[in-house]
């Protein structure tokens, strides 16, 4: 563990004085971008996403420097999160009802804190306790040491998605059970596939 690394939770209403460095972070890690990310996207983004029901926030701090974070929140029933999935998914795949399933939007550690472990810490942190049964996230397919990360961390890739945003890239769709967090046996692989 590095020393001085502080992980913290955050409510939505708590970060909001965050948000300036919390975008500053997201350009310095997306420097090489394309016009999907955009700082005004990212803004909207992140604007959009502080107002859903159980937004949870969690930063990585050493002495005062924000090094990470991570983001999440719920899917509710009404949830836009699986416009343009591909095809086949099990039935009831997309359902939600705002306690099945936790997304994680973003998960970023600043180029110099890399391979340090923060980004595992972060996650470990933002999923540990949670209540539903599963968690979700896209991760760009072109992107190999996430791949190889989520993969060790115990995530599955079931499809792809391609969001409804303008530019927006075709992510693959990761899947983990977290209902093991709750103290549940788990779910066998074979639930997530169908």
């Amino acid at each position: 563990m590095i020393e001085g690394l502080d992980l913290r939770h955050h409510t939505a209403e708590q970060a909001v004085g965050l948000v300036d460095r919390l975008v500053k972070l997201y350009l310095l890690v997306y420097a090489d971008g394309d016009e999907f990310h955009s700082e005004d996207r990212y803004r909207r983004q992140l604007a959009g996403h502080m107002q859903r029901d159980g937004w949870d926030l969690v930063t990585a701090t050493v002495d005062g420097e924000l090094v990470g974070y991570i983001y999440g929140f719920p899917l509710p029933a009404e949830t836009r999160w699986w416009v343009g999935i591909h095809e086949p998914i099990p039935a009831g795949f997309t359902d939600e009802d705002g306690k099945r399933t936790f997304a994680i939007s973003e998960l970023m550690v600043a180029p110099d804190w890399l391979r340090r472990g923060i980004a595992r810490s972060l996650h470990d942190e933002l999923l540990a306790g949670r209540t539903e049964e599963r968690a979700t996230l896209l991760a760009e397919p072109d992107n190999t040491p996430a791949q190889a990360a989520y993969q060790g961390w115990g995530w599955q890739k079931i499809t792809k998605l391609r969001p409804g945003w303008e530019h927006a890239p075709t992510y693959d769709v990761l899947m983990k059970d977290v209902s093991r967090n709750n103290g549940e046996q788990g779910l066998p692989p074979s639930y997530w596939l169908g």
